[in-house]
């Protein structure tokens, strides 16, 4: 027979397992047996122990008998080991729900996929127990993702100044967005650019507003050998993979390949990409050639007449005076030795001096000042100066000699900053910048080049021919010249060349040449020195006078 106390603490344990059913317990005051059952009177398969647990039950009663005389202690033993095994029970239930919390979280495709493949298969719902996504959190989160976290790649050039339109600048930073930091700056004269270059190699030091310390820098075609030699620029590398180098003309490739003296070499690597080039041009004064019913110049023979003694001024550069004199005579640019000149050396030597004679000024700073005063009717320079300074006067023809001319280059080069120790701050003494072949690649684009806005040609058009749309050029006034958009004509073009390097033997015999023949000492600017002391000396007594 059962305490009291022992059928309410059964009770209290049924209850904590929310079972919907009634739970009579049977006793009797017979000692033979004693009998315990449990019965579901609504026949269901399923006892809610929780909200979210499920038990399913196959037997409608269980029952269970004691057939041998009972006693007190045999039935408190029995309560006990109910009591025990419920405990137990309940641990069990807890501890799997824990360990399941312990899982780590699998595919999501997988996940699902098991879940369908359940719910098909046993047709049992879902699990309804899915943790609430603090919903601060997820905010938080969404606005992480839609901030956008751009890498700033710095990008310092040094050019050579009104070598192109400051619009380039504005449309690569447009083309690249935010992030590129461009630094752009301007010098002077190419002299500057190659002098700042150099200055590391006595001091061994990186000034921050070095060409040194940028990423890219102009270079003249004229010291790019030079540079090469001297390891002022390093080679451009992994050119396999850019456009740009694809796109170019394989006589770009050939002249641009050089050894690590500076030498023309098939095998050699590539130092430089050019961005725009031109070749030798004369200007004349139409209106001064027309007063004297005197033949417009067409070649370069017309600079030998006798009408146009001390009338000519002319750049100041011995591979240009010299180059003259052998297209004169019928030779190349790029000639090595003299001997193989029809005369030899000494035709060489009588033709240039015979050309100083009818020079007035050679300096490639002033010689289209003398030309714009009306001290010279004709001017011998490079087109990138020539043109420009043609427009802004009034009845100048620019041609190129029939006979063809030289052609100049401007390129990117890469300064070698890495090589210079230095304990100063500031100053790249890091590799170049990865966007330095995105923006060679940008200068190279034809369309950059289009309505005369580079004084120079792209060069893409070294061996293209070039169409000029008359919507460009209607409304512009029109410069008599043979040119097309800055370029000779293609049958000229194919007479003309690149300056090439030359073996020191060569250049010594340059030197030779120059030196031999008497240069005009009288210069455009000692000109001027001496036209203001005159007047000087002319107006101070005047001024002395009125004093006393």
């Amino acid at each position: 027979m059962f305490h009291p106390q022992w059928h309410l603490f059964l009770h209290r344990r049924m209850s904590l397992l929310s079972l919907s059913l009634p739970i009579p317990i049977l006793h009797s005051s017979t000692q033979n047996f004693t009998s315990l059952r449990i019965v579901n009177p609504k026949n269901s398969s399923t006892f809610h122990f929780h909200k979210k647990l499920k038990l399913s039950i196959r037997a409608s009663a269980v029952t269970v008998h004691r057939n041998f005389p009972v006693s007190r202690e045999i039935v408190r033993r029995i309560a006990v080991s109910t009591i025990v095994f419920l405990s137990l029970g309940s641990t069990l239930f807890a501890f799997s729900a824990f360990a399941s919390t312990q899982i780590h979280p699998r595919d999501t495709c997988v996940t699902q996929l098991q879940e369908e493949q359940e719910s098909k298969g046993t047709g049992v719902e879902k699990s309804e127990n899915v943790e609430d996504v603090d919903e601060e959190l997820q905010a938080a989160f969404e606005k992480w993702k839609s901030k956008t976290y751009a890498l700033t790649v710095p990008l310092r050039v040094v050019s050579l100044s009104d070598s192109f339109p400051p619009v380039w600048l504005k449309d690569f930073m447009r083309s690249q967005g935010k992030r590129v930091k461009l630094r752009s700056e301007f010098r002077q004269s190419l002299q500057d650019i190659f002098h700042e270059l150099c200055i590391p190699l006595q001091k061994g030091k990186i000034n921050a507003k070095s060409a040194l310390a940028a990423d890219v820098v102009t270079l003249g075609d004229t010291w790019l050998s030079y540079a090469i030699e001297k390891r002022l620029i390093e080679p451009m590398d992994g050119l396999e993979d850019q456009d740009w180098f694809e796109n170019l003309s394989e006589k770009w490739k050939v002249y641009l390949r050089r050894s690590d003296e500076g030498k023309l070499d098939s095998n050699g690597k590539i130092w430089a990409a050019p961005y725009r080039w031109g070749s030798i041009v004369i200007a004349y004064k139409k209106s001064e050639f027309q007063k004297r019913k005197m033949a417009p110049i067409e070649d370069w023979a017309d600079l030998w007449r006798p009408e146009l003694a001390g009338r000519i001024s002319m750049v100041d550069s011995p591979r240009e005076i010299v180059g003259a004199v052998l297209r004169y005579m019928g030779a190349s640019y790029n000639t090595m030795d003299m001997s193989e000149v029809a005369g030899g050396r000494e035709a060489v030597q009588k033709n240039l001096a015979s050309l100083v004679k009818q020079v007035r000024l050679f300096d490639s700073c002033h010689y289209l000042k003398a030309f714009g005063a009306g001290d010279v009717w004709v001017a011998v320079g490079w087109s990138n100066d020539v043109i420009p300074a043609a427009k802004r006067l009034s009845n100048i023809a620019v041609v190129v000699p029939n006979s063809g001319a030289s052609l100049w280059a401007d390129f990117w080069a890469i300064p070698a900053a890495s090589r210079v120790a230095t304990d100063q701050i500031g100053g790249r003494v890091r590799g170049p910048s990865p966007v330095v072949h995105q923006w060679i690649e940008f200068c190279l684009q034809a369309e950059r080049f289009k309505g005369d806005v580079v004084p120079g040609a792209s060069p893409n058009a070294l061996e293209s021919p070039i169409k000029v749309s008359e919507e460009l050029t209607k409304g512009r006034p029109k410069l008599e010249t043979n040119l097309i958009a800055g370029v000779p004509p293609s049958d000229i073009l194919a007479k003309c060349e690149l300056i090439e390097p030359l073996p020191e033997n060569t250049l010594s015999e340059y030197r030779w040449l120059i030196n031999s023949v008497q240069k005009p000492e009288l210069s455009l600017a000692k000109s001027l020195r001496n036209r203001v002391v005159s007047l000087a000396h002319s107006f101070l007594p005047k001024v002395q006078s009125k004093v006393a």
